[in-house]
């Protein structure tokens, strides 16, 4: 069975509207699904260090996914968790002042998700991080909430889950 971890943003929490929708899709196609609650921990790297610790029994195949810091997150841990995907929206990539935190891209399929209109983190971080490491990228007439968009988000969920299911 393919294990699905979700890993919330800075502001939200580990069920908010896109997890659960996301998670809601994944149940069909047979995945495990949980998210983890970073609630209380603003630091980046405790974020990661927990994600890591709860996903270390995982025997299963992983993908991670993470919106915003989360997808911070989700890319910083990926490649020491073995992942089989990493599928992030308007991840926190090349953030001002925090440019040398932005993981390395892991050797594993990455999917980015990122609102034209997002007025935290500039789509231009993601266009750049997509570039360096050949991820698929999806600009989406969004925000950074990126909540209207969550139909065309799970669609590229689905694909991602199918592409490296084969």
């Amino acid at each position: 069975m393919t294990m699905v971890i979700f890993s919330h943003g800075q502001e939200s929490g580990p069920w908010g509207t896109k997890i659960r929708a996301m998670s809601d899709v994944m149940k069909k196609y047979g995945c495990g699904v949980d998210s983890i609650d970073y609630q209380g921990i603003a630091d980046p790297m405790e974020r990661v260090e927990k994600l890591i610790c709860e996903c270390s029994n995982i025997d299963d195949s992983l993908i991670l996914v993470g919106s915003s810091m989360g997808g911070h997150v989700a890319t910083a841990a990926a490649e020491s968790l073995g992942a089989a995907g990493l599928f992030v929206l308007a991840p926190a990539y090349f953030m001002e002042g925090y440019e040398e935190l932005t993981p390395p891209p892991p050797t594993m399929p990455i999917c980015i998700v990122h609102g034209w209109h997002d007025d935290v983190v500039p789509v231009e971080n993601s266009i750049r991080y997509a570039r360096e490491c050949s991820a698929t990228l999806h600009l989406v007439n969004g925000d950074h909430r990126l909540t209207s968009n969550i139909d065309q988000i799970n669609g590229y969920l689905r694909q991602f889950l199918i592409r490296i299911s084969n």
